[in-house]
């Protein structure tokens, strides 16, 4: 039997890469068939129109490094990068939002180190911050949940304002978003952060109608169903518990702390954990093998780290959601990790 040493990912279950790489992408079916539901067709629409982008990059990369194209595509990789930013971004954003975040998640984030199982940081994740920093407005610019949105947005009507920035009817992004009162409704993430630094209770804050009965009106059922997904991977083992566990005791612990400490200042707990990405980062993101820690020890913290610093951010920080923050800074963290997690070599003292 030959013995080869190759770099991660690694997996512990005989279980080819492109496989991986796919069932990750099937497990994420159930938060974008939810997604798409609350927020409409733009969400399916932007997940296509990835894929085509990032396969195009993927190619043109691998004829520059003269490498064959068919081998890196293959491999799915570039397909899961591809829907992991798309369901990341808002359902209706422009269309050369998601080319420059495919640009430097597969161009520089990936092949500038070498390709799959060299890049120090998420690509997707990469990807979704340069958008994030370079593009706040398009980048915030979620609509309200199909519930209670004043204009109906049909998948005609999403295709269009992608390519064109204006529906069937003419109506600009702005003027859907905003509907006939001209108040522009904000993610109940943002909602809770700007209420809060205005001196509002949680209580005033979760009057309004973009909220439910424990987290914002959507957004709890999309991390349901990440959630879902997610145990469908541990259950194959397609990923391990100890990073999920650790974001979302991160998140718990953190937000628990801070209500003692400072009552009435931070949203709750399970707020925390069914709004935005939590589950989404936690199980999708935070769980990649090439650039989390390697340890045991070392994925406990890894993941415990990003638990902490989403609430940090979503608190103090400048935008609304800090998953993609923390886990970019968490990925900066991984060599000190690994190196004082590392276990002690069988036979030395």
């Amino acid at each position: 039997m030959a013995f080869f040493i190759a770099s991660s990912p690694h997996t512990q279950k005989r279980r080819s890469l492109p496989n991986l790489m796919l069932w990750v992408a099937l497990c994420a079916l159930p938060g974008l068939a939810t997604q798409t539901y609350f927020f409409g067709f733009g969400t399916l629409i932007q997940v296509v129109f990835a894929i085509l982008v990032a396969w195009t990059f993927e190619s043109l990369i691998m004829v520059l490094r003269k490498r064959p194209p068919m081998m890196a595509l293959r491999d799915n990789s570039a397909l899961l990068t591809a829907i992991l930013l798309a369901l990341a971004i808002p359902p209706l954003s422009p269309w050369w939002i998601l080319v420059i975040g495919l640009f430097f998640a597969i161009v520089i984030a990936k092949h500038l180190y070498g390709g799959i199982g060299q890049n120090l940081f998420n690509p997707a994740m990469v990807g979704y911050v340069v958008l994030l920093i370079s593009f706040p407005v398009q980048m915030t610019s979620w609509i309200t949940p199909n519930e209670i949105s004043p204009i109906a947005v049909s998948a005609p009507d999403a295709l269009s304002l992608i390519f064109s920035g204006f529906n069937i009817d003419g109506l600009s992004l702005q003027q859907i978003r905003t509907g006939v009162d001209g108040i522009t409704m904000a993610t109940p993430l943002d909602t809770v952060k700007i209420g809060l630094s205005q001196g509002m209770t949680l209580s005033e804050i979760t009057q309004s109608s973009i909220f439910s009965g424990l987290a914002g009106l959507g957004w709890e059922w999309v991390n349901v169903m990440f959630l879902a997904g997610g145990l469908v991977m541990l259950k194959l083992r397609l990923i391990q518990w100890y990073i999920p566990v650790g974001v979302l005791g991160g998140v718990l612990v953190t937000s628990t702390l801070l209500n003692l400490i400072i009552p009435g200042a931070v949203a709750s707990p399970l707020f925390h954990i069914l709004s935005g990405a939590t589950m989404f980062g936690a199980f999708f993101i935070a769980t990649d093998p090439v650039s989390a820690a390697t340890t045991v020890k070392g994925r406990i913290i890894f993941g415990s780290l990003i638990g902490v610093l989403i609430v940090l951010i979503r608190t103090w920080g400048g935008f609304p959601d800090g998953v993609a923050f923390a886990v970019i800074i968490s990925n900066m963290c991984v060599p000190l990790i690994d190196y004082y997690t590392q276990p002690r070599t069988y036979g030395h003292k």
